[in-house]
């Protein structure tokens, strides 16, 4: 393969998206015949230890033929994520203007100020609330009972 067929091959179209530690690159290459295909380059930044990086990459090559087909899976696939889950992002750390906040002290059954015998979700069921470390339950040993 010659340079200039891989010169050409590099410049038909590219687009570039950043998305946090990843960034994906679509790019229209053409094939050897002078017909046109995509690929979808994704790229992920990984930090070593030493502070030095390196970049893992996965690539998808697409042709013309699986292009209606793709895109139709596709545009399924995002739809029923908006449908199910709504276009709001869940995972807080993806926000960009994510603040982490300290959390709230968790209560206790003790602090819930139950009255003896009124029904209570958590506490007629006989289940604990998550605790912190250092709560003021004590550790039982099922054989003992």
């Amino acid at each position: 393969m010659s340079d200039n067929y891989s010169m050409e091959q590099e410049e038909i179209f590219s687009k570039v998206m950043r998305a946090g530690r990843r960034t994906y690159f679509f790019d229209v290459r053409s094939t050897k015949a002078g017909d046109y295909y995509l690929t979808i380059t994704e790229s992920k930044k990984f930090t070593n230890d030493d502070g030095s990086f390196h970049y893992k990459k996965h690539k998808i090559y697409l042709y013309k033929e699986d292009f209606m087909e793709f895109k139709e899976n596709v545009n399924e696939m995002i739809q029923y994520v908006i449908d199910e889950k709504g276009e709001e992002v869940i995972s807080e750390r993806h926000q960009k203007d994510y603040v982490r906040e300290a959390k709230p002290e968790v209560a206790t059954v003790a602090d819930a100020n139950i009255a003896p015998g009124a029904p209570d979700s958590a506490a007629s069921a006989g289940a604990t609330l998550d605790q912190p470390a250092g709560s003021r339950f004590t550790d039982i040993d099922f054989d003992d009972i």
